[in-house]
């Protein structure tokens, strides 16, 4: 198909997807053949990569699709409850979960779980984890021990997502963005990162780090402190850190995010972060 066409048949699904959504909670809604042959077309090209809730342009600007969280929001709405395996394990759910062959080029270590309408790329690890509904997991990235990529989160390549790292999902409110972790990024064991934060290119997110949509992100690397919210700019290393706050009750130290330095260009993508971290003698 070519891009002229392949943009038409886009844009005919997102009408489809837009008018069903629309009618969704109306009493006489119903889903024709011509409606769920378009859900079922958008939800095969989120599965296989060929549609993304978050894309990249040409130009490195990220841009939300909307429409297509209301796919997925229609696709709940039409699926009933049912009984499934996948292995050895049994489900019972809307969603199904990813089978594997080998043909797809990524590795599986048992039990990992990817919820169908999630893409995740070739040359991916998947240790035991979990990757929800409309998100996207680019080639080349480790997704570590029990680490979760919530629904419609964008993970770039080559980034590194530690044991037990949670990147937040959302599907409602449908304004809301989801969270991005752009490419050659690393994430620390046990790293919180929520509420659409996005992380740019080859940041370091140490151990323990918490960012909300809400959480203050110190840059400290300079005489005067820049606060920033919501964003972690490229080569960043964060650790976590606290500030002070008063309170009825009087003064108390809440949590922060401290931005120390930047990543080196020189760094190698694969360094570990015990490493990066010492060159800020930061343990």
């Amino acid at each position: 198909m070519n891009t002229t066409n392949q943009h038409f048949a886009t844009s005919e699904l997102k009408t489809q997807i837009e008018k069903s959504f629309s009618e969704m909670a109306t009493a006489n809604f119903e889903m024709s053949k011509d409606r769920v042959d378009a859900l079922s077309s958008v939800m095969s090209a989120l599965d296989q990569g060929r549609l993304s809730v978050v894309s990249k342009d040409a130009q490195g600007k990220y841009t939300h699709n909307e429409w297509l969280k209301k796919a997925i929001l229609l696709y709940f709405k039409t699926q009933n409850l049912s009984s499934f395996e996948a292995g050895d394990f049994n489900f019972f759910d809307k969603v199904p979960v990813k089978k594997w062959s080998g043909a797809e080029g990524v590795r599986v270590v048992p039990p990992a779980i990817v919820r169908f309408g999630a893409c995740v790329a070739r040359g991916v690890i998947l240790m035991p984890s979990f990757v929800n509904i409309g998100a996207f997991v680019g080639e080349g990235t480790m997704i570590d021990t029990w680490a979760t990529v919530g629904s419609c989160a964008y993970v770039g390549k080559n980034v590194h997502v530690s044991g037990g790292v949670g990147i937040g999902g959302v599907l409602e409110p449908l304004q809301a963005t989801p969270v991005i972790i752009e490419d050659d990024c690393f994430l620390g064991s046990r790293s919180i990162l929520v509420e659409g934060v996005h992380i740019e290119q080859g940041a370091v997110i140490a151990a323990g780090v918490t960012i909300t949509g809400s959480t203050k992100i110190i840059d400290v690397t300079s005489k005067d402190p820049v606060v920033l919210t919501g964003r972690v700019p490229a080569g960043s290393v964060v650790i976590p850190g606290t500030m002070p706050k008063q309170f009825s009750a009087g003064e108390y130290h809440v949590s922060c995010a401290l931005i120390i330095g930047q990543r080196k260009p020189s760094t190698d993508k694969k360094t570990s972060l015990n490493e990066t971290l010492r060159t800020f003698n930061i343990s």
